[in-house]
């Protein structure tokens, strides 16, 4: 796991997860399409093969208003703009033309394009118009700046596209005289209805332009993002071959192009249906899918249970042979390539002293906590409460006779004997916890003990990622069992002193598995506890890893479970750190200064999220 303490400090970026999530929100009502994510790259792309289109980071560390004006007007540009209105085909045709400046010519279409679809989106949504204003003037000083630098330098191809874009913004700038007489060509694009229109105009300049310029442009202030050759051809259903016409049907729009790719993700998601609904099940043909049951028994599996497990069957749970899952599909679109395994951790020695010595040390933390929590459980179960305002109506109706402001209610308050929650406790197994070792056990056997003794279900799971293994492919995740909700009140204290610390951490994903174990539980309060020191850290999840931790938690707390973020660090805690988890986490992160005041931190943790089950019970 890597920390947020990098020792680079300009490199030292944080993601405004809320932000982004709120321009996804609105990329996905632009384009109607809520499969729509948007990420952060260099440059504005579409990336249809990602279901994703990128804003840019030239918006970043700018006043908040214009940067986020800036982010508005690249979905504005990207969702209403290019998503509907940007001619593939034509796109397609252009670029595959050769040229001696390919670089020059691609920009050169793309910045007439951005022009023609801001107009375009002005006028049919006034309310865009803001952002494109604080767009165009800061990409006009920009391009100003630009121009005299590659001027000077002598780069006139990216000269000539800086002094493009100022012309269509009413700046008169001079390139060359040989090259003036091109922008009175460059005007047309004020008249350009469509992409097909763009390209003539550009066409007509290139022709010149290959023959006055020596050299293509160096920079690069546009780009379109995935290649047009992995539009996919257009997918006849074998069913219909026959009414195939010569003359395929192309994709022709973005739109059509992201759909496309989405369509084919959800396909590969379910390959079996697919193969039956295209090929046919041979099975049927042998008299139906009953025959299926004659083969061997691959895998048993334990249901779900309130009692306490006898050791014959937690000997078998640990040994049971469990295939490795696909996450596809099902965890959020930044862990697709997840393949996660569960299992029982496996207890390696018996070191019963040290957790002894353990318990003994915490024994007063626990008994005072305990003899709180039993203290306010007793004064919810009060009496009979009269002469109220609100409640049940009383047998005596005489006040209504008698009094001027009568309160004939009462109200009865029976909570129930045990604590109406669960509680559920993700730790980070990745391999910079191995300092801190002692002090999470230590912090987990305390959790353990204090809701064993409260008779409250909860579950311990270690999470890590396998990054030796891990690639493009594939990425191994493994969930080890400490205590399972199944347990009852069994004492696993063996099991959390054999934790070890392993390699990567995908927060997000975790969140997500747990979650959907959480929220089938009926208890009234469900409360899932993450232990880690730093921030997410595994293949291909750095900068998407922020954001896929912080909608994990969103997605959580909609499924009425209350995310905790416990961090652990050996170090006081900066303003920027706690900062970076309050974003992922919101106010639910709560951090310890140091290894000593872990534990500490894991007590008041509980203290104060079973003092809001007993209030509400």
């Amino acid at each position: 796991m890597a920390s947020v303490n990098r020792f680079i400090q300009f490199n030292n970026e944080t993601l405004d997860t809320k932000m982004l999530h709120q321009m996804e929100l609105l990329a996905g009502a632009l384009a109607d399409a809520p499969f729509l994510k948007v990420t952060t790259r260099k440059l504005m792309e579409v990336r249809p093969s990602e279901s994703a289109i990128s804003i840019s980071v030239f918006w970043k560390h700018r006043p908040k208003h214009i940067e986020r004006n800036g982010y508005k007007s690249d979905v504005y540009l990207l969702g209403a703009g290019y998503w509907r209105n940007f001619g593939l085909k034509d796109w397609r045709n252009f670029v595959r033309k050769s040229s001696k400046l390919p670089a020059l010519k691609e920009q050169l279409l793309l910045c007439a394009e951005e022009f023609r679809l801001t107009e375009k989106i002005s006028k049919e949504r006034p309310g865009t118009a803001g952002a494109f204003a604080v767009r165009e003037s800061v990409y006009r000083d920009y391009h100003k700046g630009q121009f005299q630098q590659n001027l000077q330098k002598g780069f006139l191809a990216d000269a000539f596209l800086n002094a493009a874009y100022l012309r269509l913004r009413g700046e008169e700038v001079k390139v060359s005289d040989a090259l003036e007489p091109l922008f009175y060509v460059w005007t047309h694009i004020f008249d350009a209805k469509s992409t097909k229109d763009s390209v003539r105009v550009v066409e007509q300049l290139m022709m010149r332009l290959e023959y006055q310029l020596e050299s293509d442009s160096i920079h690069t202030y546009y780009t379109f993002g995935d290649s047009v050759e992995k539009v996919p051809p257009f997918h006849y259903h074998e069913g219909i071959e026959a009414e195939q016409t010569d003359s395929e049907e192309e994709i022709e729009t973005i739109e059509e192009w992201f759909q496309s790719w989405h369509r084919e993700t959800e396909l590969s998601e379910a390959a079996a249906m697919e193969f039956e609904l295209e090929r046919g099940d041979s099975q049927f043909a042998e008299g139906g899918r009953e025959e299926q049951g004659d083969g061997e028994v691959q895998q048993t599996a334990r249901g779900d249970s309130k009692g306490d497990h006898v050791e014959d069957n937690e000997e078998e749970d640990r040994q049971m042979n469990k295939l490795p899952k696909e996450a596809k599909g099902k965890f959020g679109a930044a862990n697709d390539g997840v393949v996660y395994s569960e299992s029982r951790i496996h207890t390696k020695r018996d070191d019963q002293g040290i957790i002894d010595l353990w318990r003994k040390k915490q024994a007063p933390y626990v008994r005072s906590l305990l003899k709180e929590l039993k203290k306010r459980i007793t004064q919810r179960q009060e009496n009979v409460r009269q002469n109220l305002n609100a409640g049940r109506l009383s047998k005596n109706l005489l006040p209504l006779v008698i009094e001027e402001r009568p309160k004939p209610f009462y109200r009865k308050t029976a909570p129930s004997k045990e604590l109406d929650a669960v509680f559920c406790l993700l730790i980070d197994g990745s391999a910079s916890m191995i300092d801190k070792l002692d002090e999470t056990k230590q912090a987990v056997l305390l959790f353990h003990d204090v809701l064993r003794s409260l008779n409250v279900p909860h579950e311990i799971v270690l999470y890590y990622e396998d990054a030796y293994e891990a690639s493009d492919a594939s990425q191994p995740n493994y969930f080890e069992w400490l205590h399972k909700l199944e347990d009852g009140n069994r004492d696993h204290a063996q099991e959390i002193f054999s934790m070890e610390a392993h390699e990567d951490n995908r927060d997000g994903f975790a969140i997500r598995w747990m979650a959907n174990r959480v929220k089938r539980r009926a208890e009234k309060h469900r409360f899932l506890l993450v232990f880690s020191d730093g921030e997410p850290s595994a293949y291909n999840y750095a900068e998407n890893g922020i954001v896929d931790t912080a909608n994990a938690v969103a997605e959580a707390k909609k499924q009425g479970i209350e995310v905790l973020h416990l961090f652990l660090s050996s170090d006081a805690i900066s303003e920027e750190q706690a900062a970076f988890y309050r974003m992922m986490y919101g106010n639910k992160s709560v951090s310890a200064d140091s290894l000593e005041q872990f534990v500490e931190q894991t007590l008041r943790l509980l203290k104060r999220t079973l003092h809001l089950v007993i209030q509400s019970g």
